[in-house]
């Protein structure tokens, strides 16, 4: 009998492996035309064990969203967040992390905006995606507050709102879909008005 340390590592694999079937197909074909067959047959497992390890592909979307979340690197740009005391630091940091944050996940997020209206299930995992990100945007914005940083009339609330407005993926998907920007001029141009927005001269 395998010891429990290898059998762990191996479900581990195997959860692995599905999962980056399952963001893999749901990014090359679409949420709805992805069957469980497919990432099974992708994944080298039976569609049993996908949903066994997932739930579905509901379970699938949910967890890799779910994963992203709660991803040490979410917690250690909190952290920096946090620690930030410069306000013009602050606004670049969250500007690079979020442009960061979209070419990695800009492509599946499209398919899940895309499905989201026609199934619960994905407009439930499209929410967690966005609390985390406005939450990570109002602790942003109480920071600068904290630190006294905001122009008149703005408080933490409405600069939350205005980081939403331009950090969001809607956002993204406008500057770079509609308008053809690449994520370098996105995030310059960023950079150059979130200050006006938001900081104190």
């Amino acid at each position: 009998m395998p010891p429990t340390g290898r059998r762990a590592e191996y479900a581990e694999q195997t959860r692995r492996a599905i999962l980056d079937a399952a963001r893999t197909l749901f990014t090359e074909h679409g949420y709805f035309a992805t069957k469980v067959e497919q990432i099974a047959a992708t994944a080298r497992v039976a569609p049993a064990t996908v949903y066994a390890v997932g739930g579905g592909k509901n379970g699938l979307l949910r967890t890799l969203i779910e994963s992203a979340v709660n991803s040490g690197e979410n917690a250690r740009l909190r952290a920096a967040i946090e620690a930030e005391t410069d306000p013009g630091r602050l606004l670049a940091l969250v500007v690079g992390a979020s442009r960061t944050k979209f070419g990695q996940w800009s492509a599946l997020m499209r398919q899940v905006a895309a499905a989201a209206p026609q199934e619960s299930a994905v407009r439930e995992s499209m929410e967690i995606a966005h609390a985390s990100l406005r939450s990570g945007l109002r602790l942003t914005a109480d920071r600068l507050a904290a630190m006294g940083a905001l122009r008149d009339g703005v408080d933490a609330a409405q600069a939350a709102d205005i980081l939403w407005l331009h950090l969001c993926n809607a956002a993204y998907f406008i500057r770079t879909d509609d308008l053809g920007w690449s994520l370098d001029r996105s995030e310059a141009w960023l950079n150059s008005v979130l200050p006006r927005e938001l900081l104190a001269s």
